[in-house]
């Protein structure tokens, strides 16, 4: 495996030391932000070396995020009923709620819940072939549906308010100072695991094959390749990476609810991933972070027009910067570094013709 470079160790270097320098607001945003960028790799592993696009990931990072949810609103409500059951009428608590009771098994199913979804619809849609813009119009049904299913089932779910009010996870209080930076260093932790983990996967022979079929599949399976395992596989670990990141968002941020699982969320999921470089997994961290950090300068600064900001920024990196931000930095470093090697051609070939 490949040393990480200078500038990778620099960005997570910044990232684990921002509690020294960041206010605690600021300090709780980025978090947010961390979590953000952990479903970005999972999109950057699906869309950017996979070649697939996949627009309904808000559905895994909502699960895994009502996961979570679950068990803090059980244990919030201390052996009786939630309290937006309580205020819907509910006189018992419904069957599946009850094993939320245990923390190690809302952790499990956070996980494991989105990679199971991701199993069947990626074996059902992969294995007939089902690709391009057919694979993205299905993930997004699939975002409908769920959003449906939540808004719909307010006696459940908490409706359109989703779940929220949430004291204490573990009996460590969740407004604690303290608890909220601790949270913040588990969150880039994990960010830095998963990042650490899918270079591995991409630098081994089934990266390799990864990118083959995201420029030839055809070709892929003439060399006697079942592709469709491969991108079975990867689509259930980025769902498994956007089911941890839900997890790390609650935990944090405090609220989860169907609007933050929708189209639009999805959508914007797949924008960070642009932005930053989408066959770059640092670029995908990078992507999220200064994405979500012009969404709040200009809606601190610009509130009347922030949203027409921010669509330009959009619009111009995607025309102007096809490979996104690393892209750009990558091009300009080239440029830079480009007369040095052309004075060491020269000074090799006037060295040359000396000693001829």
């Amino acid at each position: 495996m490949k040393k990480l470079t200078y500038s990778n160790w620099i960005i997570f270097l910044a990232l684990f030391l921002a509690p020294f320098y960041l206010t605690e607001f600021r300090l709780s945003l980025l978090g947010k932000f961390l979590t953000f960028a952990i479903i970005a790799i999972g999109i950057s592993l699906i869309w950017g070396y996979t070649g697939i696009l996949s627009l309904g990931h808000g559905v895994y990072f909502g699960i895994g995020g009502y996961c979570m949810a679950m068990y803090l609103k059980m244990e919030a409500a201390t052996g009786s009923l939630p309290d937006f059951m309580s205020w819907s009428g509910i006189a018992s608590l419904p069957w599946f709620w009850k094993p939320f009771d245990s923390f190690g098994f809302a952790l499990g199913a956070a996980v494991l819940l989105p990679a199971f979804l991701a199993a069947v619809i990626g074996y059902l849609t992969f294995k007939n072939r089902i690709k391009g813009v057919y694979f993205s119009l299905i993930s997004q049904a699939i975002v409908v549906i769920f959003v449906t299913l939540c808004i719909g089932n307010q006696q459940w779910t908490g409706g359109t308010n989703g779940l929220t009010n949430f004291q204490t996870v573990l009996g460590i209080s969740l407004t604690d100072p303290v608890t909220q930076i601790i949270l913040y260093f588990i969150t880039a932790a994990v960010l830095l695991m998963i990042f650490l983990l899918s270079r591995y996967i991409i630098q081994t022979k089934a990266g390799k094959l990864l990118i083959a079929v995201r420029d030839s599949e055809n070709r892929a399976r003439f060399l006697g390749y079942n592709t469709t395992i491969y991108q079975v596989l990867v689509y259930i670990l980025s769902a498994a990476f956007a089911g941890i990141a839900g997890v790390l968002f609650v935990l944090q941020v405090g609220l989860i609810s169907p609007e933050m699982m929708g189209i639009i969320p999805s959508i914007e999921m797949v924008l960070w991933v642009a932005i930053g470089g989408r066959t770059s997994l640092i670029g995908a961290i990078i992507g999220a972070i200064v994405t979500n950090s012009a969404k709040t300068f200009f809606s601190e600064n610009y509130p009347d027009y922030w949203l027409f900001l921010l669509g330009f920024m959009f619009i111009s990196i995607v025309l102007f910067m096809p490979n996104g931000l690393v892209g750009l930095y990558h091009s300009v470093r080239q440029r830079l570094r480009r007369p040095k090697e052309v004075e060491e051609i020269k000074n090799e070939a006037d060295t040359v013709m000396q000693r001829s």
